[in-house]
């Protein structure tokens, strides 16, 4: 076991009296699609056109916030990092494969047994875990990321607060959701899933949170956000970092 894997968990002190954030439909829903996870024509086949996008996003707030060096293909050595509501670990891989000891967490079992097979198959060390993110004895990480996976949550506060717990001082967050607005609920909720681009019932329009919504619930956790991008979509150029905050957004966090 390397020396960051180790001390992430020794550092395992359970989260006390904190709230139940997983919706049992929601994780049903996700579970349901783990087969096809890794198929990037399949039912996930969004999250693999989101992925290069939000992956671009990460590694600039990881070279920003270390002043690591651009050209380094493993900025992450030494380093621990968790990925929440990781799915089958479309994350978790690129994070693994930049140096970091990578722990994923899931409320699906089927999702983490997909994430484990395909880990094994790529040659990956990936401690993959299902369940509540207050329960498991996780310790803390230099870096935490949880993307797409705030607007599926029962209890956004005290997710945020889940995170917060997680997170090393000193350490970096990267959070990426769907804003709540008329161009989120006709494109990301009525055209991709009335199309089957994303499978129907993915998205409630009402859960959704708009960037002053989230940054205040992060500065309720003492945490502060250092950039926000728009995630867009136009025709010829598809999904995209933009100024445009109207669909989908991610943003760097840090202890403030």
């Amino acid at each position: 076991m390397s020396d960051a894997r180790h001390e992430a968990r020794s550092n395992s002190t359970p989260q006390a009296n904190a709230a139940a954030t997983i919706r049992p439909d929601e994780a049903a829903h996700f579970g349901a699609l783990a087969a096809e996870w890794w198929d990037p024509k399949g039912s996930s086949a969004m999250l693999h056109k989101l992925n290069p996008v939000r992956l671009g996003f990460v590694r600039e707030a990881i070279d920003t916030h270390w002043g690591g060096d651009v050209r380094d293909p493993q900025p992450l050595a030494g380093k621990t990092a968790l990925d929440v509501g990781c799915g089958a670990g479309l994350l978790c891989e690129p994070l693994a494969r930049m140096g970091a000891a990578v722990t994923g967490l899931d409320a699906a079992e089927e999702n983490i047994a997909a994430a484990r097979a395909h880990a094994a198959g790529s040659g990956l060390e990936i401690d993959y875990r299902a369940g509540e993110l207050a329960d498991a004895a996780l310790g803390q990480f230099d870096l935490v990321t949880s993307l797409e996976v705030l607007e599926h949550v029962a209890d956004k506060g005290a997710f945020l607060s889940g995170l917060a717990y997680r997170l090393k001082p000193g350490g970096l967050m990267v959070l990426s959701t769907p804003n709540r607005t008329a161009a989120s609920r006709l494109l990301l909720v009525g055209a991709a899933e009335g199309t089957g681009a994303i499978p129907a019932g993915t998205h409630h329009w009402d859960d959704f949170v708009t960037p002053d919504e989230l940054e205040a619930l992060l500065a309720d956790t003492g945490l502060q956000v250092t950039e926000t991008r728009g995630i867009a979509w136009r025709p010829g150029k598809g999904l995209h970092l933009s100024d445009d905050f109207s669909l989908n957004y991610i943003m760097s966090v840090r202890a403030a």
